[in-house]
C-alpha cells in the first residue's frame, strides 16, 4: 500500500514502486515492458525500476539505486534507459521526489496527434495540474528526450512526451501517480467533448481564481511563469493556434513573395 507524506525506509520505497508498477499495469497505462518509476531516497541517491522487465511484475530485489550523474550505486540489474529523464525533474525540482513515466493510452493519443492537454475545461484539473503541455519528440533513451524537456519541467507536474507516452512528478510517489491518472481522466473528458464536436472552456476569470484557490488544497501557488490554461475567450472566435517552426515560416514566407512576384 502506497502511503504519501511519511518517513519510509529504503525498503518501504521498494515495495512501494513495485505497488505502483502493479497499478499502472491493472489499469492498462503500461504494457510489456514499459514505463519506468522511480523515487528520491536522499540528496544524491535515486532508486529507480530496472529496463526490461516488466513494472507490474517486479519484485523489490530486482530495483537499482543510482546517484545523480547515473552513476549505478547499488543493483544486479540495469537502469531504466530513461533515467536521464528522472534525474533532469530530480535536479531541477528540489520539491519533486518521485517521477513516473507511463503510456496511459488516450493521453498518449493526444500527444502522438501533437495535441497538449492545455485547455479550461475541467476545474480540479486547473487547480491541481494547471495545463499539461506537449514536449517536442525526443529519441527514448537519447539525451534528446531530456533535452526536449527541460524548458517545461520547472514549471509544470505532468507533461505529454511527443509520440511517446507521459510523465509526471509529485511530491512522493502516490502523487506521481495520482497526477498521472488526472491526466488520463483529463484526457478521456478532452476526447469526448471532442466527439461531440463541443468544447465549453472556463473563463480566464475562473481559471484565475481556481489557480488561486490552490492554497486551500494544500497546494503550492502555481509558477508565475507558467502559461495559463487556455481559456474561453482565447476561442472566441473559433480561431485555433497554430504552431510553426522557423523553417515552416520561412518557406511560407517565401512562397507569399513568389506568389506576390508571380501575380506582378
Amino acid at each position: 500500500m502506497i502511503t504519501p507524506g511519511a518517513i519510509k525506509s529504503e525498503d518501504e520505497h521498494q515495495r512501494d514502486i513495485c505497488s505502483a508498477g502493479r497499478w499502472l499495469l491493472e489499469r492498462g497505462f503500461i504494457v510489456a515492458t514499459d514505463g519506468n518509476i522511480s523515487v528520491r531516497l536522499d540528496s544524491n541517491r535515486i532508486l529507480t525500476s530496472p529496463t526490461g522487465i516488466c513494472k507490474g511484475r517486479m519484485d523489490p530485489e530486482e530495483l537499482v539505486i543510482v546517484d545523480l550523474d547515473g552513476r549505478k550505486v547499488r543493483g544486479t540489474r540495469a537502469a531504466s534507459s530513461e533515467i536521464a529523464m528522472h534525474l533532469l525533474i530530480y535536479r531541477r525540482r528540489p520539491d519533486v521526489n518521485s517521477v513516473c513515466h507511463a503510456h496511459p493510452p488516450v493521453a498518449t493519443g493526444f500527444a502522438a496527434a501533437g495535441l497538449a492537454l492545455d485547455r479550461a475545461l475541467l476545474s480540479e484539473v486547473v487547480i491541481t495540474l494547471g495545463a499539461i503541455p506537449l514536449a517536442p519528440y525526443g529519441t527514448p533513451g537519447t539525451h534528446e528526450l531530456p533535452d526536449a524537456l527541460e524548458p517545461l519541467v520547472e514549471n509544470y507536474d505532468s507533461i505529454l512526451l511527443a509520440n511517446h507516452g507521459v510523465v509526471t512528478c509529485g511530491p512522493d510517489l502516490l502523487t506521481a501517480c495520482y497526477r498521472m491518472e488526472t491526466t488520463e481522466h483529463f484526457a478521456r473528458v478532452s476526447l469526448v467533448t471532442e466527439l461531440l464536436g463541443k468544447q465549453v472552456l472556463l473563463s480566464g476569470d475562473h481559471v484565475k481564481k481556481l489557480l488561486a484557490s490552490r492554497a486551500r488544497h494544500g497546494l503550492p501557488s502555481a509558477p508565475g511563469n507558467a502559461p495559463l490554461p487556455v481559456a474561453a475567450e482565447n476561442l472566441a472566435t473559433g480561431d485555433k493556434v497554430v504552431t510553426l517552426t522557423q523553417e515552416e515560416l520561412a518557406s511560407l514566407i517565401d512562397d507569399a513573395v513568389r506568389n506576390d512576384r508571380t501575380r506582378r
